[in-house]
């Protein structure tokens, strides 16, 4: 069976040493931060994971959920005990503020692990996952009586929180959503409607779980500009917090998927509950947006662990494995053949998802500081800096960390073989549960165009402008190291790719605006890849100085020089030729009238 291990090793490099957290200490909930809080949180963290959770990883997808006849779901066999032991930990409320109960430790701890759950249990992760987002939307938006009321049970655990966007006749097009929110004489509201693809909305974890729903009001505008947001709890809260009566929601259905089948993924059905307006009316939207937003960057995380737990199995199925021999001759002359690690094609898929996943992991951490610094940096420069980044890396971390998610947890599938397809080994559900994060929360290709179409000339293209001045600067700055003269001059030509494909955009997408969606998809992994470029460099640079210092660990750095050195080589490159399939336009793309693509 397959196991897990969180990488704790590299989130402290990338914690300690690139983002070295400590020279942040000055801000709010950063002071109690130290090397050895850092250290403790992440090696407690990942002990929870692999001895709890992993075991579980593979009970949940057999056994999957089950609704019951009363409407109620039962989640695998061990998944409501493990959500007790999360709860009694306080996990869920690492990074969440002290004012709700939570323990208020730096958002890129948080981050770390999210990451540590999706890799060992994701369908479990998926169950505390959207609460903190929820938590997010009701402390921005809420009335002070709701967030009292609400965020301190939601920051303990003692409930979790959905996110209710999607109907059976749209999705990512909000403005056709048929649920309905009638205003009451007591200031409430009566929701009905039926949402789909609900992830955790109903389940044994907890006693309330509290829904925030897209809904319109009777007079509001038949578009997006006519959605409010609700809260609509499971069961209704008195002032005191104690429950009261079942309110008029329910499970009607479990969707049957092709992957994350330890999580509730639900049918559900609004008859009249009573929902409470969060922020105000037809401005629900905006208000979904800060949820979805942190929920994107949490799905890259998804995508993120997939890919390490499947390249952790990868690489020990090719430590072990013995097929063929070396092409420069037995390696092991001993034994009937070499180890499948000997080979360059099983060294290229190892390499791939070693480079992914080390350089996802520090653009994913980097910008869950970002994050923090767009709200607590002393200054507002330095505010509207980290806070054009994040919008700039949602997508990207979105987008391209689960494409490359799912790519590399199939060639760690590959790397086993036929033995990579049989299921109790556990590679291909790394596959199936991989492939969803591509899809929800606004699937890649949205992502793309969100990045093409708005990130880009947003604030007359401020964000993209300072990304490629950064680069250029830091480029400029690892001149003279010869053992970081590859990835210099990898990174500045791949930048000089991405500058050209942007200008293109600027030249050819407004007179033709297919151009802009038809080249959007490859703009989005240019920039994945010239992110990671990015990371690498600054991850090299500490490396080299680390070994200049003598600092220990010197297998470790070595590695990190390696690992940079072969992104450069063998990923950078492709934004050249992702750059020519942009420049080629939309022409042939939307040549063939629609009946051409019908079955003969």
């Amino acid at each position: 069976m397959a196991g897990y291990t969180a990488p704790t090793r590299d989130l402290r490099f990338v914690i300690n040493e690139l983002i070295d957290l400590a020279q942040y200490r000055d801000l709010p909930g950063f002071a109690e931060a130290t090397n050895d809080v850092v250290d403790a949180v992440l090696e407690e963290g990942g002990k929870f994971a692999s001895e709890v959770l992993a075991p579980l990883n593979r009970v949940g997808d057999v056994e999957g959920c089950t609704r019951n006849a009363d409407g109620s779901v039962t989640t695998p066999t061990g998944f409501a005990d493990a959500y007790r032991q999360f709860r009694e930990a306080g996990w869920g409320g690492v990074s969440q503020p002290v004012e709700w109960g939570g323990q208020g430790l730096p958002l890129v701890l948080g981050f770390a692990i999210e990451e540590i759950l999706c890799g060992a249990n994701v369908g479990f992760s998926l169950y505390p996952g959207l609460t903190g987002s929820a938590i997010t939307a009701i402390d921005a938006v809420a009335s002070p009586e709701l967030k009292q009321l609400y965020l301190p049970r939601m920051t303990a655990g003692d409930w979790l929180g959905t996110m209710n966007l999607t109907e059976p006749h749209c999705g990512t097009d909000l403005g056709q959503i048929r649920t309905r929110a009638v205003p009451q004489t007591d200031g409430t509201y009566a929701i009905t409607g039926t949402k789909i693809f609900i992830s955790a909305g109903e389940h044994d974890f907890t006693e309330n779980i509290i829904h925030l729903v897209l809904a319109k009001t009777p007079d509001a505008p038949d578009s997006s500009k006519g959605i409010s947001l609700f809260l609509v709890p499971k069961f209704l809260v008195s002032p005191d917090g104690t429950l009261g009566e079942r309110n008029a929601v329910s499970c009607g259905a479990l969707e049957h998927k092709m992957g994350i089948h330890g999580n509730a993924t639900c049918v559900m059905n609004y008859d009249g509950a009573r929902g409470w307006l969060l922020g105000e009316e037809n401005r629900g939207l905006a208000a979904m947006f800060i949820m979805m937003n942190a929920a994107r960057l949490g799905v890259g995380m998804q995508g993120l662990g997939q890919a390490e737990v499947a390249y952790q199995n990868g690489a020990a199925y090719a430590l072990e494995r013995r097929q063929g021999r070396a092409l420069t001759g037995a390696v092991d002359p001993q034994q009937a053949a070499d180890l499948l690690v000997v080979h360059p094609d099983v060294r290229r898929m190892l390499m791939d998802a070693k480079a992914f996943t080390e350089g996802m992991r520090a653009l994913a951490l980097w910008t869950g500081m970002q994050v923090e610094l767009a709200e607590k940096a002393p200054d507002q420069a330095a505010r509207e800096k980290a806070n054009d980044w994040v919008g700039l890396m949602t997508p990207v971390i979105k987008g391209y960390g689960t494409d490359q998610g799912f790519a590399t947890a199939v060639a760690m599938q590959q790397v086993w073989g036929g033995h990579g397809y049989i299921a109790e080994n556990g590679m291909e559900q790394f596959v199936r549960d991989a492939r969803i994060p591509m899809i929800y929360e606004g699937t890649n290709g949205i992502q793309a165009m969100d990045l093409v179409g708005r990130k880009l000339p947003a604030h007359g293209g401020r964000a993209i402008q300072a990304f490629f001045a950064t680069i250029d600067s830091e480029c400029a700055a690892a001149q003279g190291d010869e053992r970081l003269a590859g990835i210099v001059a990898g990174l500045g030509k791949a930048n000089g790719e991405m500058k050209a494909a942007t200008m293109w955009f600027l030249q050819n997408a407004p007179a033709n605006p297919n151009h802009g969606g038809a080249g959007a998809f490859a703009y989005l992994h240019i920039a994945g890849i010239v992110s990671l470029g990015l990371m690498w460099l600054r991850m090299a640079r500490v490396a080299a100085k680390a070994l200049d210092d003598a600092a220990g660990d010197k297998a470790f750095y070595e590695a990190k020089l390696v690992t940079a050195r072969y992104f450069a080589e063998r990923s950078l490159p492709d934004a050249g030729a992702l750059r020519r399939k942009i420049a080629a336009g939309a022409d042939s793309m939307m040549a063939l009238p629609a009946e051409a693509f019908a079955a003969a």
